[in-house]
């Protein structure tokens, strides 16, 4: 029979031990180290050149887009002169006409006076349509000034004044309607002049900026899948020039601008004139790698990359538009970016090698 109360020590287990605490050099306080200049030069990297903050798309951010200024021009000046002496030329002939016909019967002379003022009536409603149109357009743009200049002061007096603007030019649209209450239920809570603003923006822009968004992104879509299947360049060139079109006048009403026919002329040449002067999106080999990724381009088709590329430029065309047409500048809300489309325009390279 075994022993179990043994004197020796157990296996597996430490015996218990007695230990001796230095408590005069636990007490010390802990040495500071004093401050020393390092030797060499810091190299500090420009925020454009960083790669955590400019990142891959970085290259890719459109320039905000600003509408060309007002100058004399001698060429408007030219085609206004002829303007008018085609109207007097215009005028001598109706006048001669009508003589003619009085002439012959008088019923003749009282239809074409008739019908004569029928036409004046008529293109002085277009003139009437176009000027408004133009109206809206600078009210807009004016908006954007006053609310730059607003949100450098501290009190709220200049930019109540630009969010009443704002609610006015806002207010055929049902979707700024939560937001118009929002901003009434605090008009007096809010007394600081940019904070008004980006709650504004908050409340009124937010709604219809996701719209913009999506009449980018459906209108790019359009245009990646029409160009990559169309059979030939001038049916290309035909439907991209008509979305471009319809998504800058969609752009515009969108944001209360409703241009006639001479205001969608001068705001596609505003949005044209912004891509030129800042340059397009190179179609080539390197940006479809950044893309689509490095070695996967050379194995799509050569349609496919166009499409896709044709539909970039679209977005881009839209983000131009956007920056034209919007009554804010962008403070509190996020500005779309090419990259923002790349990931819905990018073609699916599962499953292939």
């Amino acid at each position: 029979m075994t022993n179990s109360n043994n004197d020796g020590p157990t296996p597996g287990k430490r015996r218990p031990e007695a230990f001796s605490l230095d408590t005069e050099k636990q007490q010390q306080p802990p040495v500071r180290r004093l401050p020393q200049a390092f030797a060499g030069e810091i190299a500090i990297t420009p925020d454009e050149d960083d790669p955590f903050l400019g990142g891959v798309d970085a290259g890719l951010a459109p320039p905000v887009a600003e509408p060309r200024p007002h100058r004399f021009s001698f060429g408007k000046l030219a085609i206004g002169a002829f303007g008018f002496l085609l109207s007097l030329a215009l005028g001598l002939w109706a006048d001669q006409l009508i003589r003619d016909l009085f002439t012959r019967a008088d019923w003749l002379g009282y239809t074409a006076i008739t019908a004569v003022a029928i036409a004046v009536l008529a293109l002085l409603v277009i003139v009437a349509r176009e000027v408004a149109g133009i109206w809206r357009l600078n009210a807009v743009q004016s908006l954007k000034v006053e609310a730059e200049q607003a949100a450098l002061e501290r009190k709220a007096t200049a930019a109540k004044a630009v969010v009443a603007k704002l609610e006015n030019i806002l207010s055929h649209r049902a979707e700024t309607a939560k937001g118009r209450a929002a901003l009434k239920a605090t008009q007096d809570d809010i007394i600081d002049g940019p904070h008004l603003l980006d709650f504004a923006e908050r409340e009124l822009l937010t709604p219809i900026d996701r719209q913009a968004r999506a009449l980018i992104l459906n209108a790019s879509k359009r245009v990646s899948i029409v160009t990559a299947v169309s059979p030939r360049a001038i049916v290309d060139l035909a439907y991209v020039l008509f979305e471009v079109v319809r998504l800058v006048r969609s752009m515009a009403e969108l944001y209360g601008g409703r241009p006639g026919s001479i205001g969608m002329m001068r705001l596609l040449r505003d949005v044209i004139a912004h891509l030129a002067v800042t340059g397009s999106i190179a179609v080539g080999d390197g940006l479809a790698q950044q893309v689509l990724g490095h070695g996967l381009a050379s194995k799509l088709s050569a349609r496919l990359g166009e499409g896709m590329i044709n539909g970039l430029m679209t977005a881009r065309i839209g983000i131009a538009a956007m920056d034209l047409c919007r009554p804010l500048p962008f403070r509190a809300l996020k500005r779309p970016g090419i990259s923002d489309f790349i990931s819905d325009l990018r073609p699916d390279l599962k499953g292939q090698a």
